[in-house]
């Protein structure tokens, strides 16, 4: 009778938790319908490498939710996983390492949604032989598959020329050119040292690429990974500021062959087989080239005079970073709006912001709401038919309708749009389109070999 007892109790006790558990579950996936429902959730699918859930094998568990570093992109729908935000999946793959049952692999995008995107073989060419791609711009956005690609893409070149054999190049012509010198380059950059080819990289900016933009100690590596000649990072994690330190460790190679602030405006391959990579700064010469520059595009600089000032930037990532200071926003379109908005509310700024026309109009109706609040309580000030002609240490001067104003003026940020890398891409011949990952795309690159380029 005892025993009958504590077995109705113990089935009672886990009856009653199963009952809380399927009603909670319940709740969750109504609140998730809504959100679909009024449109919190985005139809917009994957734009690359994201998560394909076999619902047969899905236990319904909801680790993949919980692990994905970007929040949203998966949520549970009848006690099931679900994508809700492809586009922004960037890849991770931590839901399908985390998933206890294999129900997760990760697949590219269908080649519509991947459209916009370079046509690459296994090796992480273009539809250009011997011009090769690497990091963001491949469709995957996470730093250790840069690493890596920036890698492979030197193990190729390498191996392409020890096929070819006979008499190096003149010194003159590059074994490789990269370009960029975010985590793809430096890697490709070490690899190439590893691999003794004459190489050379270039970036129009400084070292670190889109890491040195991002925010304070944001955690940018969640997984180990190996740099070529200095071996795997001991961290599980690393911040910002630790890849940034190792960047500044890098810099400091006898061999590291690096040249900051020359922004490559073409390629052109000649019936010879070499490239001639025309830069702001110069030419350059070489059998292969790796574009290790990312997504975001080249921002378009105004020419003004002081315009290459520490002081002027073109993307703001913390607004909290900047108080009481003098600050000058330039552009009228959401992104400068917002930018103003949010450093105007920062403690002790003074915001101005300067626009060439004669008001906003071509912005979303919420921030031409937020701004004329901002600009009612004298939170910021907008200069409309005005122009920075001149930044200098200390101060901007802007032509407002033919006359001249100096203002005081630490930080300014630029939001003039830019050129995105799809047309550089499309000007230098790159076809777009799906990656090409089958078996024949991979032999077709292995049979491929460097043009053996002539000695001066």
């Amino acid at each position: 009778m005892d025993n009958l007892l504590s077995f109705l109790l113990a089935a009672s006790i886990i009856g009653a938790f199963l009952l809380f558990y399927l009603r909670k579950q319940k709740k969750v996936d109504a609140k998730v319908r809504a959100s679909v429902e009024k449109g919190k959730f985005s139809s917009e699918g994957p734009r690359a490498q994201h998560p394909h859930i076999d619902a047969n094998y899905c236990i319904g568990c909801a680790a993949c939710t919980s692990v994905c570093p970007e929040g949203d992109v998966l949520a549970m729908l009848g006690g099931k996983a679900a994508i809700v935000n492809g586009h922004k999946c960037i890849g991770h793959s931590l839901c399908a390492e985390v998933c206890p049952v294999g129900a997760i692999t990760m697949v590219m995008a269908k080649p519509g949604v991947s459209a916009d995107l370079p046509f690459l073989t296994f090796e992480y060419e273009t539809s250009v032989k011997n011009l090769f791609i690497a990091g963001e711009l491949t469709g995957l956005a996470l730093i250790k598959n840069a690493i890596n690609q920036g890698r492979q893409c030197i193990d190729t070149v390498a191996a392409r020329i020890a096929a070819v054999g006979g008499p190096r190049p003149a010194s003159e012509i590059y074994d490789v050119l990269i370009v960029g010198a975010g985590p793809a380059g430096i890697a490709a950059s070490l690899r190439a040292i590893e691999k003794k080819l004459n190489y050379m990289t270039i970036d129009e900016g400084e070292i670190g690429g889109t890491v040195a933009k991002y925010p304070r100690q944001k955690l940018v590596l969640t997984s180990p990974v190996e740099f070529p000649m200095y071996g795997k990072f001991q961290k599980t994690e690393l911040s910002k500021e630790d890849l940034l330190a190792f960047w500044s460790k890098v810099l400091q190679r006898v061999d590291f062959k690096f040249r900051k602030g020359e922004r490559v405006e073409h390629v052109e391959k000649g019936a010879d087989g070499i490239f001639s990579v025309a830069t702001s700064k110069g030419r350059y010469r070489a059998r292969a080239v790796i574009l290790a520059i990312g997504k975001t595009g080249s921002p378009r600089k105004l020419g003004v005079k002081g315009e290459e000032l520490p002081k002027v930037m073109y993307r703001l990532i913390e607004a909290d970073h900047y108080v009481h200071k003098k600050l000058l926003v330039v552009g009228g379109g959401d992104s400068a709006v917002e930018a103003a908005l949010g450093l105007a509310y920062q403690v002790g700024n003074s915001v101005t912001l300067s626009y060439r026309q004669t008001g906003f109009s071509r912005i979303k109706e919420r921030n031409a709401q937020r701004i004329q609040e901002a600009m009612r309580k004298g939170k910021l000030n907008a200069i409309f038919n005005s122009n920075p002609v001149e930044f200098s240490a200390n101060s901007v001067t802007l032509d407002v309708q033919g006359s001249s104003q100096k203002i005081p003026n630490d930080f300014v940020w630029i939001f003039a749009g830019g050129e995105p890398p799809t047309a550089f891409l499309k000007k230098i011949g790159v076809q777009l389109g799906p990656k090409d990952l089958t078996a024949e795309g991979s032999q077709q690159v292995q049979d491929e070999t460097l043009v053996e380029a002539p000695v001066a």
